[in-house]
């Protein structure tokens, strides 16, 4: 792993997905935060960056699919990212909802932090809900579009919006919101660590929070790091 240190986290994550499990360990974020060197990630989480390094130098190349994510067509991206992390996102809202209703009725009066965790959950399902309808129904169709248009040889097609960036701009600033949301419901759970009295309805909820947080972190890095920085460099190449 050549140059380490003036690689920013995201960079590395795109070249090996692996090396996100090391960052997500030290509380290291990878997606929204990402774009900063790995060296003054490590100083703004105060950890050590030799730790970092050597286990970053030691992580074996990731023999997963998910390590030519860089390599692929923009428009098999976006499809994958709707048939993966959307249908994800769809799927485990209502279940996230009632886990989140049921244990606050139960158990919010001697752990109020719930209560606003409850309030938490209901925010990032309606903000990302509301911003999957906007990249299905608006930005993914136009990356199609731009893709069709490099293949075919022919003019970029020329959207409402007036670049590929103003979208952009806009899911990027919806990331960091729904990701907000979710570093505080971290922390009102304690990195969602149930508490000794918790029943299995309490466990599982936590359980399935930190498995949402986890695909959140993996779907915005995707867009983010490699799907948003491509389409913009496309359509640049297109209306040269």
């Amino acid at each position: 792993m050549e140059n380490l240190k003036t690689k920013t986290v995201a960079q590395l994550v795109t070249e090996n997905i692996d090396t996100a499990h090391i960052f997500k360990k030290h509380g290291i974020d990878f997606c929204c935060g990402g774009n900063i060197p790995v060296t003054e990630a490590c100083k703004n989480a105060n950890i050590d960056y030799s730790t970092v390094e050597h286990e970053l130098l030691n992580v074996n190349p990731s023999t997963s699919r998910a390590c030519n994510y860089n390599s692929w067509e923009l428009d098999f991206l976006t499809d994958h990212i709707i048939n993966v992390h959307h249908t994800y996102v769809e799927e485990n809202i209502p279940l996230l909802l009632q886990y989140s209703a049921k244990v606050t009725t139960v158990h919010g009066h001697h752990a109020p932090e719930l209560n606003e965790i409850n309030d938490l959950v209901s925010e990032v399902a309606g903000e990302l809900s509301a911003h999957m309808k906007k990249e299905e129904l608006i930005l993914f169709p136009f990356i199609k579009k731009l893709v069709q248009a490099k293949r075919e040889e022919t003019e970029a097609p020329k959207p409402h919006f007036g670049s590929a960036d103003n979208p952009i701009q806009m899911m990027e600033a919806e990331h960091e919101t729904a990701g907000e949301l979710l570093r505080r419901i971290s922390v009102l759970s304690n990195n969602y660590t149930p508490p000794e009295f918790a029943c299995n309805t309490y466990r599982a909820f936590y359980s399935k929070l930190e498995e949402f947080e986890q695909d959140l972190h993996q779907h915005v890095h995707l867009e983010n790091n490699i799907l948003f920085p491509k389409t913009l460099d496309l359509e640049n190449e297109l209306n040269k």
